[in-house]
């Protein structure tokens, strides 16, 4: 089955669809931010097969989540290494963690994320970064924002943006 594009949507969900959203890639991208950054070991751990990984891995370093650094000269082997952008992606890690260990782990949680600081388990929330309340999807608004493409039609629930009363 061809893969989907969604290179045209103007969505900044389906960009990042665009560059993680194939089988496998977030669960690559799980298995960075735990430590594991050799071929063999993402293989081994995910069980995917050798030449899909090669797809993912070649993809997630074309799209600059992942770099690659050789150590080895002969024969050439690579540590798969997350970049900045790679890094920006825990908070869409930790929510899908959250929400599979909500709705979709009957037993309970099958790893929990422990704060170094105080050692409590972490329940990440969104909040607003400018009052520090709690956020949830009654809580905002939608506005068409300035990567709006003119012509473009907003969905039923975005209003166009207010310049006036910002």
């Amino acid at each position: 089955m061809e893969r989907k594009s969604f290179a045209d949507m103007d969505c900044s969900v389906a960009q990042c669809l665009e560059v993680v959203g194939e089988w496998w890639s977030m669960l690559v991208v799980r298995d960075a931010f735990l430590g594991v950054s050799r071929f063999d070991d993402f293989q081994r751990r995910l069980g995917i097969s050798r030449n899909i990984l090669q797809q993912r891995l070649g993809r997630l370093v074309d799209e600059g989540v992942l770099t690659r650094v050789r150590y080895s000269e002969h024969p050439p082997r690579y540590d798969y290494r997350l970049t900045d952008k790679g890094r920006d992606l825990w908070p869409v890690l930790t929510a899908m963690r959250q929400w599979g260990d909500k709705h979709a782990a009957p037993s309970g949680p099958p790893l929990q994320v422990v704060h170094k600081g105080c050692g409590a388990i972490v329940d990440a929330v969104l909040v607003c970064a400018s009052c520090g309340e709690r956020l949830g999807p009654r809580d905002v608004d939608a506005v068409a924002g300035p990567g709006h493409r003119p012509g473009r039609p907003l969905p039923p629930r975005v209003r166009p943006a207010d310049i006036s009363s910002v």
